[in-house]
């Protein structure tokens, strides 16, 4: 189903045909705060495991008037031993500071909240990451405070705990 925020923004679920948005998010610009590039087989893994995702979450590219513009999903995980939901996102350089991120967040909040299954949604950026700490401020996510984070694996970070009740609204 896609969902749509504004005329001309969408989220378009995730599919086979999105690996080269993968591909273009993968710059040292774009993964500057999440331990940088990915090798081409990890980008591959990466993405089987967008597409099978199903009910353990779910991917999606974001559709700025039909084209390509940036990624978001929600996932499971455990934090502070309770099952939740995550959430990431990234939005190619060229669409930057348009404010489609944070609309985009917004839309993903209510996929996460339509799927069930958990009371909260959790972003984690990087504490040196103005833009993204922004969109969660923006988005609506509430600041829960900072943690150690690892992302990747093996790659430790400080980083801003935010969430939303999906209980809530």
């Amino acid at each position: 189903m896609e969902r749509q925020r504004s005329a001309g923004l969408r989220l378009v679920p995730w599919s086979d045909a999105d690996f080269a948005l993968l591909e273009a998010n993968n710059s040292p610009e774009m993964t500057a705060h999440l331990g940088g590039p990915e090798t081409q087989e990890q980008l591959v893994s990466r993405h089987r495991r967008y597409l099978a995702l199903e009910e353990r979450g779910r991917m999606f590219r974001i559709a700025l008037d039909g084209e390509a513009v940036g990624s978001i999903g929600y996932w499971e995980t455990t934090w502070q031993g309770e099952p939740a939901w995550e959430t990431g996102w990234g939005v190619l350089p060229e669409f930057q500071g348009r404010g489609i991120a944070a609309a985009a967040a917004r839309l993903v909040v209510e996929e996460a909240r339509a799927a069930g299954r958990h009371r909260y949604l959790h972003a984690f950026p990087s504490r040196e990451h103005p833009a993204s700490n922004g969109v969660c401020r923006k988005a609506g996510f509430t600041l829960r405070g900072e943690s150690d984070f690892e992302y990747p694996k093996g790659h430790w970070m400080r980083c801003n705990d935010w969430s939303v009740d999906l209980g809530e609204g």
